[in-house]
């Protein structure tokens, strides 16, 4: 295939922007309430197990259609899949790939927005000696607010668009190579803090001391979910930025990487997290509200709060736009492949959709709270806009879009396309690889989705 008009610079601006798609509010804000819900170590000792089993293949595949295809999610699918004398249809899969971007983007760029307006609280001293009550509170009254919300939802999407309409090398790689460093510099330095006035050692046997008396059917399939939500396996993000990759890179190499980075911010982020948690007398298992309601009492006590929390939070926003532009760019790749309007236009075209859709999560916390438009299935019983979209998206499309990921690299794509784009003829790991794509990971990925059904239907 011809690669596009526009490649990354470098293999390492491919990597850092592959690394900005994994490591988002999934690594920093999910993974770390996940942990501190589900047992700490044992959660992360499944995790890693799935990362190495699961991750790292899948992204391999993600990164290969890409690269082969040079095209858009569908494009590439398309193309690969008539190259193999298969059906068109199979650019569905990169269709999926893409509206999963896409409808995750209308809701996490509402929660985006929430760190955005935490940012000028923090540097204004509101957390300084805060209650658990009053920063419940304090949240609360965050969310009550349409009109502030709305601003904040905008603004972030707008940063999006800024990044993503001015192109692969001068928006998005640019972006990401001081947007991923200075993530990687701010955590250490909060890593640093917490070691020396958190509980550091308590914190280091909660994560990686796991006691396997707490495994449990839930902890493992929340683990191999993590795993697959935390490197966007099923999502466009990867497929979209492979097209962009030099043909002398080597995949595995550049797959590898990006997990590595991607578990690294994760341990990180527990150990910047967790000693403060803990030194302050704080639930590691608050659930989602541990970044928006813990983490600020914890702010609000410590020595220098208020400037540890501001770089904190612009970690946490630092990250989530890394990860926003991948989900943009998927949508927006596809778009210009049309030909009709420019880059700039297209792009305000897909963050303006987005801006809007996202309107409706913004709205379940305040003027349509009391809207479940799905109330009448069980499962869906008093849940609002922006939960029905996470149900659908994390619980339900990545795993489709994973399923038949596998089954098209691993059945529909043959052995011998896999090898040229690999650049691989005799490696051990090669076999292994393609077992894993065509029976260990779909069969896996099946279990997941039944057993979540079950648990859904209890």
């Amino acid at each position: 295939m011809n690669p596009p008009s526009t490649l990354f610079a470098s293999r390492w601006g491919f990597i850092l922007a592959a690394m900005g798609s994994a490591v988002g509010l999934g690594n920093i804000w999910r993974f770390t309430f996940m942990a501190g819900e589900n047992g700490g170590g044992v959660f992360i000792f499944f995790y890693f197990v799935f990362i190495l089993a699961f991750g790292i293949p899948c992204l391999i595949a993600m990164i290969t259609i890409g690269r082969r295809g040079r095209k858009s999610p569908p494009g590439s699918t398309k193309a690969l899949a008539l190259a193999e004398g298969r059906s068109s249809a199979w650019q569905g899969l990169g269709w999926l790939a893409i509206t999963i971007a896409f409808l995750a983007l209308t809701f996490f760029s509402v929660v985006a927005g929430w760190v955005l307006a935490y940012i000028p609280k923090a540097l204004a001293g509101a957390f300084d000696q805060i209650t658990p009550a009053e920063s419940i509170a304090l949240f609360a009254g965050a969310k009550a607010d349409v009109w502030a919300m709305t601003l904040w939802h905008g603004l972030f999407m707008v940063l999006t668009m800024v990044i993503v309409g001015r192109g692969v090398r001068e928006g998005v790689e640019r972006a990401v190579t001081w947007l991923i460093p200075a993530l990687f510099c701010i955590l250490i330095l909060l890593v640093v803090y917490a070691a020396a006035t958190g509980a550091f050692a308590e914190a280091l046997s909660f994560l990686f001391a796991p006691d396997f008396t707490k495994v449990s059917e839930s902890v493992v399939l929340l683990a191999l979910g993590q795993a697959f939500f935390s490197l966007s396996v099923g999502g466009g993000g990867i497929l979209a930025y492979g097209a962009y990759l030099q043909r002398e890179a080597s995949i595995p190499k550049s797959a590898f990487a990006i997990a590595t980075a991607n578990v690294s911010v994760d341990m990180l982020a527990g150990l910047a997290i967790f000693p403060i948690v803990f030194a302050y007398g704080l639930a590691p298992g608050s659930g989602p509200g541990l970044l928006f309601e813990t983490l600020p009492v914890a702010f609000g006590q410590m020595p220098g709060g208020q400037v540890i929390g501001t770089l904190f939070l612009l970690l946490v926003l630092f990250a989530a736009l890394s990860t926003s532009i991948s989900m943009l760019e998927s949508v927006v790749a596809r778009l210009v492949e049309f030909n009709t309007w420019s880059r700039a236009k297209m792009t305000l075209l897909a963050g303006g959709i987005v801006w809007v859709l996202g309107l409706g999560s913004v709205f379940s916390f305040n003027v349509w709270s009391d809207f479940t438009p799905f109330g009448f299935i069980p499962m869906l019983e008093g849940a609002t806009i922006f939960r029905i979209v996470d149900f659908f998206v994390v619980n339900n499309l990545i795993l489709i879009s994973a399923f038949l990921l596998c089954v098209f690299v691993g059945w529909v794509t043959s052995e011998q396309a896999l090898r040229d784009e690999l650049d691989i003829e005799k490696q051990l790991w090669f076999p292994i690889w393609r077992i894993v794509m065509r029976y260990v990971a779909p069969i896996a990925i099946c279990v997941i989705g039944i057993m979540s059904v079950i648990d859904q239907a209890k």
